[in-house]
């Protein structure tokens, strides 16, 4: 007997799944769009899922964040271990962790693995963040971007084989962000990048040896996308558009990285409205 709860949920849980639509509508209108495009029974816990992890950044990241590295942890550590309350049975706290625990119920996604997210965000929570080796950072993005892509693989009926290709789907999105964003997260004492010369970071200037490890990067993300084509197209065709739509929009980005020569020190490194704009619509044509 299927014991999963009704996928149309009471009034209560609604107004959650409401809560963190607009969330991720407020925050990353570009996800908003791409979860827009999967089909209708899907996107609400794609919105649970995104509130969840939009509640571990604010408690991170956010404009109220506590003052001691320490005090950040602690706050990560209640939100997880909430969400561990309501998988177990009790009564969620918070309307996002309500909406989560439904949608997990209802797609049977393995929530357990957000623990192994939980290790990636206790990083970002010290003052200074500085990933110093390759390992280190492939470590970060399993536990973050790839963590995220194998919660989305049962919201996008991907067949056992095509978990891990989606996870390193999830981890070509984030090393993008981290070249788009070198600049920007130095200005937060953050490097993720490793390899890159702090004196360098520190003038603002893009050196040729700033621009050679720069490409490195961006050779690798294309490399992640190339390996993903022939999972998207496994994937069944009602999902393909929003899986489709946001791999164009990042790689969009890569193509502006790659304009400016690398420099992600002194150039705007994001497309402009209508560069994203084409990016979205070349990705939803059929194919």
């Amino acid at each position: 007997m299927d014991d999963r709860p009704d996928i149309r949920p009471d009034p209560a849980i609604a107004a959650a799944y409401g809560r963190c639509r607009r969330l991720q509508r407020r925050h990353d209108p570009t996800f908003f769009l791409a979860t827009a495009r999967l089909p209708r029974e899907r996107r609400p816990a794609v919105h649970a899922l995104y509130g969840f992890l939009r509640g571990a950044d604010e408690i991170v990241d956010g404009r109220h964040r506590a003052p001691a590295p320490a005090l950040r942890r602690a706050e990560l550590d209640a939100w997880a271990r909430a969400l561990r309350d309501g998988l177990e049975g009790r009564r969620p706290s918070h309307p996002v962790l309500a909406a989560l625990v439904h949608a997990g119920r209802t797609h049977d996604l393995p929530l357990h693995l957000l623990e192994r997210y939980m290790e990636s965000m206790r990083v970002d929570c010290d003052d200074r963040v500085r990933v110093t080796s390759p390992e280190a950072l492939d470590h970060y993005m399993d536990g973050s971007a790839a963590t995220v892509g194998r919660l989305m693989a049962p919201l996008l009926d991907a067949t056992p084989a095509a978990v891990e290709p989606l996870a390193q789907l999830g981890v070509a999105f984030q090393l993008t962000n981290f070249i788009r964003d070198v600049r920007e997260d130095w200005e937060l004492d953050r490097v993720y990048l490793p390899g890159l010369d702090e004196e360098t970071l520190r003038l603002g200037v893009a050196t040729p040896s700033l621009r050679g490890r720069i490409e490195e990067e961006v050779l690798r993300a294309r490399a992640l996308f190339r390996q993903a084509d022939t999972i998207v197209g496994q994937l069944p065709r009602g999902v393909r558009p929003g899986v489709r739509m946001a791999r164009a929009v990042y790689e969009r980005v890569l193509d502006r990285v790659e304009a400016i020569e690398f420099d992600v020190l002194g150039r705007r490194t994001t497309p402009g409205p209508l560069g994203l704009g084409r990016a979205a619509a070349a990705g939803l044509l059929p194919g």
